[in-house]
């Protein structure tokens, strides 16, 4: 048996913090300047399903042909919320009594969806405007927690984990 020197302890993201990594990657997927927002659905430290606001699958993006704004809200695109929502249906994911992990707080309109589709939990660490999202989610007992934004870096120190070593770029 052989004995590998061990890398300095890095201290491991809670799960909480690790599913709202998870969701600000995901917004890095959005096609609105607006605002890029991410969202996953998770339950019993599983993702279900991932969203990020974009356009319709086959309809064309804001970042090519500009937003499409009506009463002050780009309407081209789907926001992270329910592009999750129905990731998750097209997957058949069970989201009863989910977590949803936002980079943002939901909309009005997406904290609806999220309560309709039995989502209990919702963990946010950033503000959205004009919302009444926190009303409707104690109105119909869905946790909201706000959290600090997690550390904005991944931490992976290939240089120091034995096993590994660099890929060969194909690009």
């Amino acid at each position: 048996m052989c004995n590998t020197p061990q890398s300095p302890h890095v201290e491991r993201p809670s799960w909480d913090e690790y599913f709202l990594k998870l969701a600000m990657l995901a917004s890095e997927r959005a096609t609105c300047p607006r605002m890029h927002c991410g969202c996953v659905l998770a339950k019993d430290r599983y993702v279900l399903a991932t969203g990020y606001n974009g356009s319709l699958p086959g309809a064309p993006h804001c970042t090519d042909v500009g937003c499409l704004i009506v009463e002050g809200h780009c309407v081209r695109t789907n926001h992270a919320e329910i592009n999750a929502i129905c990731q998750a249906t097209r997957h058949g994911a069970d989201l009863l009594a989910a977590t949803a992990y936002v980079t943002n707080m939901p909309c009005t309109a997406c904290a609806k969806a999220l309560i309709a589709a039995g989502i209990k939990r919702v963990v946010v660490f950033s503000e959205y405007h004009s919302t009444l999202a926190e009303q409707f989610f104690a109105e119909s007992s869905v946790t909201l927690d706000r959290l600090p934004i997690p550390g904005c870096v991944i931490k992976y120190d290939l240089a120091n984990y034995p096993s590994a070593r660099a890929g060969k770029s194909t690009s």
